[in-house]
């Protein structure tokens, strides 16, 4: 049969989209990326938020209509959004064949071929071994360390339906990121709820600096970038930032959602803390490693949130002055612990605070940007761009790839540029939140490529931001 796959959310969703196609493959069936033509459909849905539940509905709804006028027999909806309303998607939407939540993803070939889904019977978390199809372009791929998440945050729905922290072995992650490396993959990317607990399950202490620092030894033919994303505050160990700082391997940058700066605030989502507690962190961070960037992201309008607490967020974001800064409105998720919270904010409240807290970032990552202006720094190319057929995009090994700004690049020292080998970029303009620069230098020795295990998905996500988990 011909699948194909639309994936939704975030990259740790798209790892689970890439195992279930590596079932599929491994079972002879063929992916394809034009749904007109597949016999089978699969949408993977995010429902963390509000948007990402309508975006789910409306794709599986359009997918629909493909099974009603192409040639597709099946139509499989898996993911987070069937955790949430598994009954509801099979009773309102009877082009629906099947729904597989996000701990049966094995039995994705069963159901694809007409079969019934096995029962979950423990959370699911691939390992090594599993067949995989990667998604993403040839020189970057994630992998997924942990699944679930301990933490009580009010605001969140995550440990519902992905069970509790449970993290793969770490032999098993070693073992997928040297097979990475040597298929040609120049930069990993650890994922997971929680990446900062990885191991305490295991009964490792710093477990996430013990395995930075065992992957930044794996021996590569090409330099190699490493990176986590999604860092609890207070997880970040000082034998953490010592790890970063002492790999060249380690990319110096570090994701770390605070949610917001107000100690009211923050009590309310049980997350604790507060802004000048977080300002200290922020200052260890960038002392012991010297040009890191600091990623962050917050809810605005949360409940109870007041205009003196935004404002000392402002502030907050005005001292810390992180060079990339993600913000979301509340989402009353009827099954939060915070949906019972009094003195919800309207709705228009929310949207300026939204507005102004991004203004402000924007101010800010220009003027941190400018500062790039003449200087030199080693980029990793992507490709052409998708703005501009007269432009190429590469990334610092700041900017996280489908997260963070880019570097277009309008002009060519020495040869032509290849995807996904490594240049020196001269830095001759910079825009609120990308760069704009020159190629410079030597091209990169290309090794001997292999069989490119690529699979183009439905082509609108490459128009999606990604979602950023929070």
């Amino acid at each position: 049969m011909k699948v194909g796959f639309v994936s939704l959310g975030c990259p740790k969703n798209l790892v689970d989209t890439e195992v279930m196609m590596g079932l599929l493959a491994a079972r002879g069936h063929e992916m394809t990326s034009k749904p007109e033509d597949a016999d089978v459909l699969v949408v993977n849905t995010c429902s963390f938020i509000d948007p990402a539940k309508q975006e789910s509905v409306d794709t599986i709804l359009e997918m629909a209509e493909f099974k009603r006028t192409g040639q597709a027999r099946r139509l499989i909806v898996t993911g987070c959004l069937v955790e949430r309303y598994r009954d509801e998607i099979q009773r309102s939407i009877p082009d629906v064949d099947a729904v597989l939540g996000t701990n049966q993803l094995e039995s994705i070939v069963a159901v694809c071929e007409g079969g019934q889904p096995a029962p979950a019977v423990e959370p699911y978390l691939y390992h090594e071994f599993t067949p995989r199809l990667r998604s993403t372009p040839r020189h970057y791929a994630y992998i997924k360390i942990a699944e679930g998440c301990d933490h009580p945050c009010s605001f969140c729905v995550i440990p519902q339906f992905r069970g509790r922290f449970r993290s793969r072995r770490f032999e098993s992650v070693v073992a997928e990121a040297a097979r990475l490396f040597a298929e040609g993959v120049r930069e990993i990317n650890l994922i997971g709820q929680d990446t900062t607990s990885y191991g305490e399950d295991l009964g490792l202490r710093d477990g996430l600096a013990l395995l930075l620092e065992r992957l930044a030894q794996i021996e590569t033919e090409h330099p190699k970038w490493i990176r986590f994303l999604y860092a609890y505050p207070n997880r970040v160990t000082p034998k953490l930032l010592d790890t970063l700082a002492a790999h060249d391997a380690l990319v110096k940058y570090v994701d770390i959602p605070f949610q917001h700066a107000s100690a009211f605030v923050l009590k309310r989502m049980k997350r604790g803390g507060c802004g000048d507690q977080f300002l200290r962190l922020i200052e260890r961070i960038r002392r012991t490693i010297p040009g890191v960037a600091l990623r962050t992201s917050f809810i605005v309008g949360f409940p109870g949130e007041t205009d003196r607490d935004f404002e000392e967020l402002c502030q907050f974001v005005e001292a810390a002055r992180f060079d990339r800064l993600g913000v979301f409105s509340y989402s009353d998720e009827e099954t939060s612990e915070s949906f019972h919270l009094p003195d919800k904010v309207d709705r228009r409240t929310v949207y300026h605070r939204k507005r102004r807290l991004l203004a402000l970032q924007r101010r800010i990552s220009r003027a941190n940007l400018r500062r790039l202006v003449g200087q030199e720094f080693t980029v990793l190319v992507e490709g052409p761009s998708r703005e501009s057929e007269l432009l190429w995009e590469a990334r610092l090994a700041t900017q996280a790839p489908e997260i963070d700004g880019v570097c277009f690049v309008n002009d060519v020292e020495g040869p032509a540029p290849q995807p996904g080998c490594f240049r020196k970029l001269r830095v001759t303009r910079a825009l609120d939140y990308d760069l704009i620069g020159t190629l410079v230098g030597h091209a990169e020795p290309q090794r001997r490529r292999t069989s490119s295990p690529f699979v183009v998905l439905d082509a609108r996500r490459a128009q999606r931001p990604a979602a950023i988990g929070l």
